[in-house]
């Protein structure tokens, strides 16, 4: 069974509520497979900024409070996690919400 599109606006609202909850700025969408620990294959991929006062434990909350407002597994990457060419190529695969 494959998980209904979101609605942009949706999703912007949600990233609101995620952002207001967690000290991280989500940047946008990254492509599938950006992020090696979504299995489930109508998962999402995000992009975000660190904000003072985040740690791994913030982050994973994070990916599991957005994963059950969008109803699928959810994965947030850190801009500042990147390394070598990833941090390159991947903020310019962002797709803007």
């Amino acid at each position: 069974m494959n998980a209904p599109d979101i609605n942009r606006s949706i999703l912007r609202m949600h990233i609101a509520a995620i952002e207001a909850k967690h000290p991280l700025k989500i940047l946008g969408v990254l492509p599938r497979g950006s992020a090696g620990h979504v299995f489930d294959p109508n998962g999402m991929e995000f992009l975000a900024e660190k904000r003072p006062g985040l740690d791994l434990l913030g982050l994973a909350s994070a990916e599991v409070d957005l994963g059950d407002l969008l109803g699928r597994q959810v994965a947030i990457v850190l801009v500042s996690g990147l390394k070598g060419r990833d941090s390159e190529e991947l903020p310019r695969l962002v797709e803007a919400v």
